[in-house]
């Protein structure tokens, strides 16, 4: 017999297998109903909860008892395999990608790494890195790791800028998770197996797609909305006039996401891509690690992370600010919030609020736990 959160799992995986193509409206018909076994149960007559429902969607719908058929088969075969399901409801959700509005329902997880790290960066190039581009992201990941102990690196896995990042991200004792475009019983490209075995352990792999899905082009495009959804910033290292990095930067901005992008030589093929998103003010021009910390206002991630080593929990008599202490009074009624709950609550953008939590951190007033939730000490 099956937990409702086994059954919730279930009927996420049937409606993303039943509406592949349409993903804003399954995410909108979720977000609407609150939960994936009530859409299910409702599947049949599914006028019920979307009057204006398309007539195709109708029809997919009648196909729902095949697709739990699929799904019971599918979380079989994850189970099986270690692999973690995560849906919309789960806390271990990446909560930056569900603010997306094509996020998907049902998303497939092997690794240690928290998802809801308070820093994550996504970093994407060119398949076709020059020596150029990976000193960059040498330089870039060693001056990163000094400034911001503690940040999720998250890259496609691919040939080139990502493996870069990835394998920089490893040396530097970063956490980092490969986001890829077919299911997790595969990888490809398969010459980064020893690389992706070490990210299982510091990291981890991605991905929206169930076992058995090949990776086809189209694929690759869909993987790149979660590599930027899942990140507060996305930084291009090398890319070509029409590289694929820069679909993913669009994404990104799309997503109203910080976009960011080395220069370089005019002229250069894989530097053109990175000059006109700079130029056409796509992405804000940086030239170190410094640079972009300084734009995000993460500059004092080293201070906390020596404070916490140094065991100072908290001042004697902080003092809040106005906006602190409504944090505080939210977190005083009901403990132990996600970002996503704050914001709503205190009617404070997320961006605002991370940089509250922050200093409330420093001050030793709260602390975060796993699933990006915050405790008021």
């Amino acid at each position: 017999m099956r937990t409702m959160k086994e059954q919730e799992t279930l009927s996420a995986i049937a409606l993303t297998h039943i509406s592949y193509l349409n993903l804003p409206t399954l995410l909108a018909l979720y977000q609407q109903v609150g939960s994936a076994r009530d859409i299910v149960a409702h599947g049949q007559n599914i006028r019920d909860l979307l009057p204006d429902a398309s007539d195709r969607l109708v029809e997919a719908f009648r196909g729902i008892d095949s697709a739990l058929r699929f799904a019971e088969s599918e979380l079989r075969t994850v189970e099986s395999m270690g692999i973690r399901p995560l849906t919309m409801g789960d806390e271990d959700y990446p909560q930056r990608l569900a603010e997306c509005p094509d996020a998907p329902l049902v998303l497939y997880y092997k690794g240690t790494a928290n998802l809801n790290q308070t820093r994550v960066v996504s970093i994407v190039g060119t398949r076709r890195a020059t020596p150029y581009g990976q000193d960059l992201i040498r330089r870039f990941m060693s001056e990163l790791r000094m400034l911001c102990p503690q940040v999720l690196v998250v890259s496609g896995l691919a040939y080139g800028i990502d493996i870069c990042a990835h394998r920089e991200a490893l040396a530097q004792g970063y956490e980092t998770v490969g986001v890829l475009a077919h299911g997790l019983d595969d990888l490809y490209p398969p010459r980064h197996r020893q690389t992706a075995d070490e990210m299982l352990q510091r990291g981890g792999l991605l991905t929206e797609f169930p076992t058995g899905t090949r990776p086809d082009k189209v694929n690759f495009v869909r993987r790149n909305r979660i590599v930027a959804g899942i990140a507060d910033a996305t930084l291009l290292v090398e890319s070509a006039a029409h590289g694929g990095g820069l679909i993913t930067t669009r994404i990104a901005r799309d997503y109203n996401r910080d976009v960011f992008a080395f220069p370089g030589a005019v002229g250069a093929p894989y530097s053109e891509g990175c000059n006109q998103l700079i130029r056409d003010h796509g992405a804000e021009l940086v030239t170190s690690a410094r640079d972009m910390v300084e734009a995000m206002g993460w500059q004092t991630d080293a201070q906390l992370s020596e404070a916490q080593s140094k065991g100072i929990e908290r001042q004697l008599f902080p003092e809040l600010t106005e906006e602190e202490q409504r944090v505080v009074a939210l977190l005083s009624r009901q403990n132990d919030l996600q970002v996503n709950t704050l914001s709503v609550q205190s009617n404070l953008p997320v961006g605002r609020l991370a940089a509250l939590l922050f200093s409330l951190e420093m001050k030793g007033v709260v602390k975060t736990l796993a699933g990006g939730t915050y405790h008021l000490l």
